[in-house]
């Protein structure tokens, strides 16, 4: 059974990308030879270097395996190609304003692996995400989310540029 597609950006493929190289081929094999080196010690049962260096062994092999499974799962999205530019779709950079406070927001829809509120990166699948999808500029929306009801107006759409 196929797992569901998971969209990302080609950026946050790539760095995803590089984090399983970086555990793969220079942080697994140090850490394997700091916990040789260790074990070489002697009594293990009261040897800290080699009991954390264990765990961190198990600790990169788990993140390699769900590395390994998630970069299988994605769908590599690059939003420059989008054809509709007058809707929001995946990679959109979003500007609304909230009609209770006024204030305006900015919001970059992308995948659940990439989104980070603190640099306005939202998931499609959050709330807000799933509430601009499809929408355009000069549309109002209410989103539903934890601290109560979001009311928004979308002030323009932009995506990122066609390389060359």
């Amino acid at each position: 059974m196929s797992q569901p597609k998971i969209y990302i950006s080609p950026g946050g493929f790539a760095a995803l990308k590089e984090e399983y190289r970086q555990l793969l081929h220079i942080q697994r094999p140090q850490v394997t030879r700091e916990v040789s080196e260790a074990a070489a010690q002697g009594d293990r049962s009261e040897n800290a270097e080699y009991i954390y260096g264990k765990r961190r062994l198990a600790e990169i092999d788990r993140r390699l395996r769900f590395l390994g499974k998630r970069l299988e799962a994605f769908e590599v999205i690059d939003a420059a190609l989008t054809q509709d530019k007058t809707r929001i779709f995946f990679g959109a950079t979003v500007l609304a304003e909230n009609l209770e406070t006024g204030e305006t927001h900015s919001f970059e829809l992308l995948g659940p692996d990439e989104a980070d509120a603190k640099l306005g990166r939202i998931s499609i699948g959050s709330p807000v995400g799933r509430a601009l999808l499809s929408k355009g500029v000069g549309d109002v929306l209410r989103v539903v989310i934890p601290k109560g009801e979001l009311e928004l107006c979308i002030l323009s759409i932009h995506y990122p540029s066609k390389p060359g």
